[in-house]
């Protein structure tokens, strides 16, 4: 098959792009830059010049492949719900372009727009209208509506000892700050799963997903905040300290809107539905091997 990729240079499509060609496939990936270009020649993937705002980019892109992973969004959360309303639209351009035909298209969402009470979510729930990255949920329900086979994989916090999700902005702000902290009892919960079982979930679900579906690439249920902070803690041997819910966004700026979730979800469903079985190594493990103090 092949696949267009967008999103391909990025840390989730830069195993995605290795494990589909490992795969058999054949990789277009979408790059903006001449680096990102030359990287995905570098790896034996062909290369489709675009970006996000690109909507005739992203059709075309789509036209010439037998099916689409869409993996790039902009992860500028201080603008959330204007670059949710973008990936809205490229969702849309990429369900063009794949009109007419049987063609899969796996779109991206998160496990965090799912809000249960008293238990981890699952791949049937339903998704909250008030959070904006539902704006991606939404574009695909609307295509699958049409006929087209799209499907959706919701990411929790993907991680390897490099990058971790919101994660990675969390060590930032601590040290900034000068503490690892939390907020409240910091009992709240993050899922969370390694990349390359996450890259690995991609490509079964583009080869097996149903239209329609959900599948949740989750390999931890959920991961504390308070236990994430004393690993930041002990890494760049800082105090860990909680935040009152009052403090939180002096403290944590745009990230106190997301860190004292409790979004439990579970994968169940999916390991059944596509034998997927995740085997990395766990969120904690990664945060205590990465290297905080880089030469």
């Amino acid at each position: 098959m092949r696949v267009f990729v967008t999103g391909a240079t990025g840390f989730i499509g830069s195993a995605v792009v290795p494990e589909l060609m490992k795969a058999g496939h054949q990789v277009l990936g979408m790059a903006r830059s001449d680096a990102g270009a030359k990287f995905l020649e570098g790896i034996g993937a062909k290369v489709h010049r675009g970006d996000l705002e690109d909507l005739d980019s992203l059709r075309k892109g789509a036209e010439q492949s037998d099916g689409v992973i869409h993996l790039a969004f902009n992860h500028d959360f201080s603008k959330f719900e204007a670059v949710c309303e973008t990936d809205r639209r490229a969702v849309e351009a990429l369900g063009s372009g794949i009109a007419g035909s049987d063609r899969p298209l796996v779109i991206t969402s998160g496990t965090g727009i799912v809000r249960t009470q008293g238990r981890p979510s699952t791949e049937d729930d339903a998704a909250s209208s008030a959070i904006p990255r539902v704006a991606s949920e939404q574009a695909a329900a609307a295509l699958a509506a049409q006929g087209k086979r799209v499907s959706v994989v919701r990411l929790p916090q993907v991680h390897d000892t490099v990058k971790q999700g919101l994660i990675t902005y969390l060590i930032a702000v601590a040290r900034q700050k000068g503490v690892s902290a939390y907020v409240g009892d910091g009992l709240n919960r993050w899922t969370a799963v390694h990349v390359l079982d996450c890259a690995r979930l991609y490509r079964l679900v583009l080869e097996k997903g149903k239209a329609g579906a959900h599948y949740h690439a989750v390999a931890e249920e959920g991961v504390s905040l308070r236990d994430i902070a004393d690993v930041i803690g002990r890494g760049l041997k800082l105090p860990v300290v909680s935040i009152s819910p009052e403090k939180a966004a002096e403290h944590f700026g745009w990230l106190a809107h997301f860190v004292a979730f409790d979004i439990p979800a579970s994968s169940a469903l999916t390991q059944e539905r596509l034998g997927w079985r995740p085997i990395g190594p766990a969120l904690l493990s990664d945060l205590e091997s990465m290297s905080y103090f880089p030469a």
